[in-house]
C-alpha cells in the first residue's frame, strides 16, 4: 500500500471521522492559518490518484469519501515500520517497547495471555 504524507494524513484523518466531505467543509476543519483552497484541492487529487480517496460530483463540486478503513491503513503502516526497522521481527519491536520503557511487566503479562488464547482483547 503507498503512503501517506503527514499533510495527506490529515486530510484522510477528516474524512475518517467525518465522512464524505467538500474541499470547503476540509479548509473548516484546519486551524488558522489555514491553507489555500487550491492546496488542499490538489492533495486531495494527488490522494485520489493513490487511490485513498474516491468522489462523487455534485454539479461543477466533488465531494470526497475515504475508499480505505482507518485501521486498514493503520495496520499496514504498522507491518512497514515492522519490516522497515525491525526486520519483520515482533521480538525486535517488543523488545525495542521494554528497552524503552514504553511496554510495562503488566501490559507484556495480558499480551502473552492473549498470545496463548489465540485472541485479542
Amino acid at each position: 500500500m503507498n503512503r501517506l504524507t503527514e499533510k495527506e494524513e490529515q486530510i484522510m484523518k477528516m474524512l475518517w471521522q467525518r465522512g464524505p466531505l467538500f474541499v470547503r467543509e476540509m479548509l473548516e476543519q484546519y486551524p488558522e492559518p489555514k491553507p489555500h483552497f487550491n492546496t488542499v484541492s490538489t492533495f486531495v487529487r494527488l490522494m485520489e490518484q493513490k487511490g485513498f480517496v474516491g468522489h462523487e460530483a455534485f454539479g461543477n463540486s466533488h465531494r470526497y469519501y475515504a475508499l480505505i478503513k482507518e485501521d486498514e491503513y493503520s495496520r499496514s503502516a504498522l507491518r512497514n515500520v515492522i519490516s522497515k526497522y525491525f526486520n519483520n521481527s515482533m521480538r525486535g519491536v517488543v523488545s525495542a517497547l521494554v528497552a524503552d520503557q514504553k511496554l510495562t511487566p503488566d501490559e507484556l503479562r495480558d499480551l502473552i495471555d492473549q498470545v496463548e488464547r489465540g485472541k485479542p482483547t
